[in-house]
């Protein structure tokens, strides 16, 4: 999984700062929160689990699935090894709350499916949780994105091309997504990213993209 940011200047000095902007966005510390959202089939679920991937050589990382179909290969795939993957399938909106809460106390990192009708409440209080425990957290709104202020990083999906399949059949060979990425991590500012990938378990910063700035949230 390649991914680069884009700059329209070719200066080595500009393209090595924005590279390491770059790892910065993929990356997680101890207690940060990423939000994922957009368009289905564009790698996010690989990209989240790609972000709590370092944490499992600690303990276990868990998935909390509330569609009901989350394959570990997600995760095997990015190099997290079975023994420290386990998914936990529950769709009760009552319990969801408690559940992550609990998984928090006990686990290396969590990649959590947020139910929709959930109070933002909720999702403002477990966020202060995993500030609290330092357990970096990924959330996956079922429909819809995060309220304000709840996630250090924010990916949005918006457009992706998967390659091998242009006939309607055959193997993907490559996918290719842009997101839009803003929060705290950009600094108050709106990037757009481009993340291919081609099957490889890590994330990558090739070295001929750099950074484009969007716009500035208000």
């Amino acid at each position: 999984m390649v991914a680069t940011l884009q700059y329209p200047v070719d200066s080595s000095t500009l393209r090595q700062r924005d590279l390491g902007l770059a790892k910065d966005l993929l990356t997680l510390a101890p207690g940060q929160i990423a939000g994922l959202s957009g368009i289905p089939g564009s790698g996010l679920t690989r990209i989240g689990m790609a972000l709590l991937a370092p944490y499992a050589t600690r303990g276990p990382l868990v998935y909390l699935d509330v569609r009901g179909w989350a394959s570990p290969m997600a995760a095997w795939e990015v190099g997290i090894e079975p023994e420290r993957f386990v998914v936990v399938r529950s769709s009760d909106i009552v319990t969801w709350s408690r559940i992550v809460a609990t998984l928090l106390d006990g686990v290396r990192g969590v990649y959590a499916e947020v139910p929709v009708g959930l109070r933002d409440q909720s999702l403002y209080k477990l966020a202060a949780k995993a500030r609290t425990k330092r357990t970096p957290l990924v959330l996956r709104p079922v429909s819809g994105r995060l309220p304000t202020g709840v996630a250090h990083l924010n990916l949005e999906a918006r457009e992706v091309l998967w390659e091998g399949t242009e006939a309607g059949h055959g193997n993907l060979t490559n996918r290719r997504s842009l997101l839009v990425a803003s929060g705290k991590a950009t600094r108050g500012m709106v990037r757009t990213i481009e993340v291919e990938d081609d099957g490889t378990n890590d994330l990558r910063v090739v070295p001929h993209m750099g950074t484009q700035t969007v716009g500035r949230l208000a």
